[in-house]
């Protein structure tokens, strides 16, 4: 079972650093000493103290001690037409970190897009032969060392796959597209949103021809949380919610780190996005 990608003093972390706001600003909004903020940055949970922080950061205070309590987790994602392989980066045994891609084919025509590489893409290349599959595309939703990896492991392996990347965030031997261009994967129609911050030009690929939409937006939006805002916090946050979250709600979210999950689950589940709860 994958593990949700982040925990509460994670969030509370992403949205310190996004805002710049120092514990002392905070302190003084809310009344929460420094020392109790100083110990939520490092994990150690005070209910009363979350709840009383997260106004004043943006964040839903139910939905972010639900996180901390670890009662909730997204419903298992079953699609035809769509895998996700979940390889391990980096082996610290104190903080493994692993990272996803996605597989995604038409049922009928067997044309198939790969999305990202992860840190090994062995298994799903070998899933492309067992399935009998026409590797046609690998499509980057950015151009993170983590993401990207293991290209040319997937390029030697299928040299006629065409891989593409958002051109305002190029990488050699990918060909650029600009953001809203549209793609066919067989009778798949996969169109392209921005949804930077995370990274200057973050891609959502949103699949239509499956059972259920498919949006696979790297590290724009995880379960429970979202990517740190590296380049901008606040434009991560204004384009999930113009890009992602204006999605259909049974949309699947195929988020680059942790477990798949939706668009109504995040409405219901993410402490970034209060507003819709």
């Amino acid at each position: 079972m994958i593990q949700l990608e982040d925990n509460f003093d994670d969030i509370i972390g992403k949205t310190l650093r996004g805002t710049g706001m120092a514990d002392g600003i905070l302190s003084f909004l809310t009344g929460v000493e420094t020392d109790v903020i100083e110990k939520l940055k490092g994990g150690d949970f005070d209910e009363a103290a979350v709840r009383a922080i997260a106004p004043s950061l943006g964040l839903d205070g139910n939905t972010l001690v639900e996180r901390a309590n670890g009662s909730w987790r997204p419903e298992v994602v079953e699609l035809e037409g769509l895998k996700q392989f979940n390889t391990l980066f980096d082996d610290d045994p104190e903080d493994p970190m692993t990272v996803n891609s996605y597989l995604v084919w038409d049922p009928q025509t067997k044309e198939a897009a790969l999305f990202d590489t992860g840190a090994n893409a062995a298994d799903s290349l070998a899933a492309v032969s067992e399935l009998g599959l026409d590797l046609k595309f690998l499509f980057l939703t950015h151009t993170h060392i983590d993401h990207i990896i293991d290209r040319d492991k997937v390029t030697a392996a299928y040299p006629n796959a065409a891989v593409y990347v958002n051109g305002m965030e190029p990488v050699d031997g990918a060909t650029r597209f600009a953001s809203g261009d549209s793609f066919s994967v067989g009778t798949l129609r996969v169109s392209t949103r921005l949804t930077w911050g995370h990274s200057p030009a973050g891609t959502t690929y949103v699949v239509h021809g499956l059972g259920r939409p498919v949006a696979i937006v790297g590290d724009a939006i995880f379960a429970q949380s979202m990517g740190g805002g590296v380049v901008s916090y606040h434009d991560a946050l204004a384009t999930n919610r113009g890009e992602i979250f204006t999605l259909e709600d049974q949309t699947v979210i195929c988020p680059g780190h942790g477990p798949m999950t939706s668009v109504g689950e995040e409405k219901a589940h993410n402490p970034f996005y209060p507003e819709f709860k």
